[in-house]
């Protein structure tokens, strides 16, 4: 097919060469012929004789001199005329002293004509100029015409010539083509180019049909593709495609992870609220396609089922210590110290009442405080005591309590980690509402507030804290008597009065506390990275999310989150949400 094509295109280009040279060639020997004429007529001499000489002879000095300039021109015939149309010169003898063959009519009126004609030498390109004597008075005209057989063999002449030049050309072109050939099926892994256009069919409804993202880029980390799924986790559209990945994303552990900045398998990221799983893979060409899929409903599943296990670990604590209290109650009836039993039993329902009233009357939301105290059973079976600050007082006026929800629940599961194991091990939380908090800026100055990416409308924690509320409140209907034993509440002077609910403000500082090892200063900032952790990861899920988590939401409602340490050696996290209450006296 390649010499088939290279063929036809050699052939049309040579016939498209050939058709204007015909013409030129013509157009070459008209204005030879006009050029002769010229340069004979600007010749006084012949003016003179035909002025003044006894007339036309075919052995007179006018057939003498315009024979030797045809020879020396090559031309075909040299003919001079007299105004009358006689010839005085012509190649063959016999000819002088006739009437030319064609009309002379317009050279002797004094214009100057080339053109192709029959005559009696045959078919010739002429030119043809008026003949004037010293005073400008046409006297004749001079006539000299080319063969146009000479025209002809100037034209087949140049045809050989042509066609080696057409047939190199050709052979040039057959054998690149064949080259181009061979390199594109390499390329193309010796595809047709009706398997080219199926693959090119079946790539766009697979990038465009699976729930996976997909971004290729090319050697400069320009954006080359992005299938629909990628456009949504990462907020791209298609009008991205050709800039620089890392300009559109923002600097961030996710434009690291596409980028290729970070290494590994299974990479963890955080965008836009949703917990991603990013691979990246080179290409030949010195670009790569970084895949990801969405791990959110997954993270929020992985979540829920450690919160369910420690409940049912909690519970487990429960029951037996609910037999060992029966144990004592029926010991205590067996010995009728009735009594005793009655004031033991009535001691055990008191505090454990008074405990659950205490978190409700301090944390008005009912989310946060189911969530305490399930939390308060999970730290008694681990040893550790969970307690409120004497400042901690929370209306139920809250935006988003979920969103609360997943950024304490986080904190506190870390610190009950941390704490664990730790002598006189604690956990405490204050959870306060604070008008200074509207103005966090101020408040926190000297803390350098490492810059975010830009987060999305997903809430992706809060399905998880939300489980383990309801968790922690079927467990307070359980049995409330774990909560009695861990969580101790600070009852201080001026308890009734407490942070108050910060005269009608909207902005809520939290802050969880540890006993734990706490962390060093140079890792404070890299905590709240994606993907880093301390700790061992369970079966069913990856770590290093929480932190992030709570960090993508404090910023979402333009607060901060940030680690510190506390006043007796262990870790500190506080959060400041300026706008997570609803302003007092409103329907919200």
């Amino acid at each position: 097919m390649q010499l088939a094509l290279a063929t036809g295109v050699t052939a049309l280009v040579t016939g498209f060469f050939l058709a204007p040279l015909s013409d030129e060639l013509d157009e070459r020997a008209m204005d030879r012929a006009l050029a002769i004429a010229q340069t004979t007529a600007a010749r006084p001499e012949f003016a003179h004789r035909l002025a003044t000489g006894p007339g036309p002879s075919a052995e007179g000095p006018v057939q003498r001199r315009a024979e030797q300039i045809r020879k020396a021109t090559g031309a075909g015939y040299v003919v001079v005329l007299d105004t009358r149309g006689i010839r005085w010169s012509h190649p063959e003898p016999r000819r002088v002293g006739r009437h030319v063959s064609t009309d002379p009519g317009a050279a002797l009126a004094g214009h100057e004509v080339r053109h192709i004609d029959e005559g009696t030498l045959g078919r010739s390109a002429r030119g043809k100029v008026p003949l004037r004597d010293e005073h400008g008075e046409v006297v004749g005209a001079v006539s000299v015409g080319i063969a146009y057989e000479g025209v002809r063999e100037r034209l087949l002449e140049a045809v050989p010539e042509l066609l080696a030049y057409a047939g190199g050309a050709l052979a040039v072109g057959v054998l690149a083509s064949l080259l181009v050939s061979r390199r594109l099926q390499r390329q193309t892994h010796d595809l047709a180019f009706s398997d080219i256009s199926s693959l090119l069919d079946e790539r766009e409804a697979m990038l465009h049909g699976i729930r996976e993202g997909v971004v290729a880029l090319d050697a400069d980390g320009r954006i080359r593709l992005v299938n629909d799924e990628a456009q949504r986790l990462l907020e791209l559209s298609p009008e991205d495609t050709g800039r620089p990945l890392a300009e559109v994303l923002g600097p961030g552990r996710t434009a690291d992870v596409l980028c290729g900045s970070v290494t590994g398998a299974d990479l963890l990221t955080v965008s836009g609220g949703r917990v991603l799983v990013a691979n990246r893979m080179p290409t030949g060409d010195g670009g790569a396609v970084a895949t990801f899929r969405d791990r959110t409903e997954l993270e929020l599943l992985g979540r829920e089922l450690d919160g369910s296990r420690g409940l049912i670990d909690a519970l487990r604590a429960q029951d037996h210590e609910h037999a060992n209290r029966m144990h004592l109650l029926l010991g205590l009836l067996q010995l009728e110290q009735y009594e005793e039993a009655a004031a033991y039993l009535s001691e055990a329902v008191g505090v454990q009442r008074a405990t659950a009233e205490q978190i409700a009357e301090r944390v008005e939301d009912p989310l946060l405080a189911a969530l305490l105290v399930g939390k308060a059973t999970v730290a008694a079976e681990r040893g550790v005591a969970l307690r409120l600050t004497a400042d901690t007082r929370l209306p139920d006026r809250l935006v988003d309590p979920r969103e609360l929800a997943t950024v304490l629940g986080n904190l506190v599961d870390n610190a009950l980690d941390a704490a664990a194991g730790s002598a006189d091990a604690l956990v405490e939380v204050e959870l306060r509402t604070d008008p200074v908090a509207d103005q966090y800026d101020a408040s926190l100055a000297d803390f350098d507030v490492r810059d975010a990416e830009a987060t999305g409308t997903d809430v992706p924690d809060a399905g998880a804290s939300e489980g383990e509320g309801r968790n922690g409140g079927r467990n307070e209907d359980l049995d409330e008597s774990a909560a009695a034993t861990s969580f101790q509440a600070e009852t201080e002077a001026g308890d009734g009065d407490g942070a108050g609910d910060g005269s009608g403000g909207t902005g809520i500082v939290l802050r969880v506390t540890d006993s734990g090892p706490g962390i060093p200063s140079d890792r404070r900032e890299l905590v709240f990275a994606e993907g880093w952790s301390t700790k061992e990861p369970p079966p069913h899920r990856q770590r290093g999310l929480g932190l992030a988590l709570v960090r993508r939401l404090a910023e979402r409602h333009g607060g901060s989150a940030r680690a510190g340490e506390a006043a007796c050696g262990g870790a500190e996290f506080t959060v400041v949400l300026p706008e997570a209450l609803h302003p007092a006296g409103s329907s919200g």
